[in-house]
């Protein structure tokens, strides 16, 4: 490996040095240099033509340029792998450098060896733009967040100014983006986005990689996170699982992070001078945007999001589920005394020997349903939130025969009498001797 070059001005004091006569070992001893390398600087002067006192117009990047010429190209050079087409390939499964590596010699058994292979592809990625530096792998994460900065309506009836949030979704390999405009960050509207990008991608990806919005994400934490009951739900339903991002971590929801700036950029920027009336005709303009956004060719990769997602990662998503998710709010409850559990201001019955006991209440706009250890123990359909009740009569201990403890009425446990019991002789005799009957007697204390 060649050692470092002299400055210049170490080089201008040698040949100077030189024209005063002094030989190369003082020379090397005043300059505190090696001999050998005061030997070569003389040698390059010489093949140069260069020689004390320098020309004024030979600055240091000139002289330079002079004594260490760029090498003559050869004829036979190494050829360059496809850096751009390497980066794609990485980021699908169980690809690895070494495996590219061979596919390239085997492609050129001149070319280069594994080490100046790697380091020539670290190199070309040190250029690439940071929001592609990390490998992520296709079919893997779909990083999920919304915009800070909102969008804007206009309501055409009153002229208020309303605002809508912009939820946006990007899949880790090939950063394929989508957004829409919603009214807030609730959690109807969280899970509804959700539902629409995996529509949009047409497939599922193995996780979703959230910010901690409190509407997925119940208790933020920086090893376990809880996750909303419904969010769960949800992830389930898609077969994917949710990863909550690390709290104060921005890089562990870095495409999220870029994804966000891009469509604050190319959307929310973009129709900053428009005017909307309603939230569909915003997101068909949101639409627009985003397919630009998908369909625009990037500098690094020389590729478009949309052909990247087709080549690399359409393939590698699950396969989306025959329905949609139907939306459902999910609440734990205790059932009271009176076997009814209270949703939304109103109370719905459950088997009576569940009293007291821990139930999880799944209701949508029209139905409700109430578990028990992850079995459904009953259905009713929705009522309106004025304090009423809805009773089904199976759930009630009068249905067989049961006070609410669970142990039969005495109504049931008393045998039916035909007629008035014949008084017996011995109680009248107990009562008048003033003795008790054995079985109204007390129990002495042990």
């Amino acid at each position: 490996m060649p050692g470092a070059r002299l400055p210049m001005r170490n080089i201008r004091d040698v040949l100077r040095l030189t024209a005063a006569g002094m030989s190369s070992r003082k020379i090397s001893a005043s300059l505190s240099i090696g001999a050998t390398t005061v030997i070569d600087c003389l040698h390059r002067a010489r093949r140069a033509g260069l020689a004390w006192p320098l020309p004024d117009e030979i600055d240091d990047a000139i002289l330079e340029l002079r004594l260490y010429p760029p090498p003559l190209a050869t004829k036979e050079q190494r050829p360059l792998p496809n850096w751009a087409e390497i980066h794609r390939d990485l980021k699908r499964p169980s690809v690895t450098l070494q495996l590219l590596w061979h596919e390239y010699r085997e492609q050129h058994p001149n070319g280069f060896a594994y080490s100046r292979f790697c380091d020539l592809y670290r190199a070309w990625e040190k250029r690439v733009s940071p929001t592609m530096r990390q490998t992520h792998i296709a079919g893997e994460k779909m990083f999920v967040d919304y915009a800070g900065t909102k969008l804007q309506l206009v309501d055409w009836t009153t002229g208020e100014v309303l605002t809508a949030e912009l939820f946006v979704a990007v899949l880790g390999a090939s950063s394929l983006t989508y957004a829409e405009a919603t009214w807030t960050q609730s959690l109807p509207d969280w899970i509804g986005a959700h539902t629409r990008a995996f529509n949009y991608f047409d497939g599922v990806t193995s996780m979703v990689v959230s910010d901690n919005l409190k509407s997925g994400i119940t208790k933020a934490c920086f090893y376990e996170p809880n996750v909303n009951r419904t969010y769960r739900e949800m992830a389930k339903h898609y077969d994917t699982a949710i990863v909550p991002a690390r709290p104060k971590r921005p890089k562990d929801k870095a495409k999220a992070e870029a994804g966000v700036q891009v469509a604050t950029r190319w959307v929310i920027a973009k129709l900053r001078k428009r005017t909307f009336f309603s939230l569909a005709e915003l997101n068909a303009a949101i639409r627009e945007c985003v397919e630009w956004i998908n369909n625009r060719v990037t500098r690094h990769l020389g590729a478009s999001r949309r052909s990247l997602f087709e080549q690399v990662e359409r393939s590698a998503l699950k396969v989306l589920p025959a329905e949609d998710y139907v939306f459902a709010y999910w609440k734990q409850c205790r059932a009271g005394i009176d076997y009814h559990v209270e949703i939304d201001k109103h109370y719905y019955s459950v088997p009576y020997t569940l009293i007291r006991q821990e139930l999880w209440a799944s209701y949508t706009a029209t139905t409700v349903e109430v578990f028990h250890r992850g079995k459904r123990v009953a259905v009713h359909r929705r009522g309106a939130p004025n304090r009423g009740h809805t009773t089904l009569p199976e759930h009630s201990p009068r249905a067989i025969g049961a006070t609410p403890t669970g142990r039969p009425s005495a109504s049931s446990a008393r045998p039916p009498r035909s007629g008035r019991m014949p008084r017996h002789s011995s109680t009248s005799s107990c009562a008048k001797s003033g003795t008790r009957s054995r079985a109204t007697a007390p129990v002495a204390a042990s």
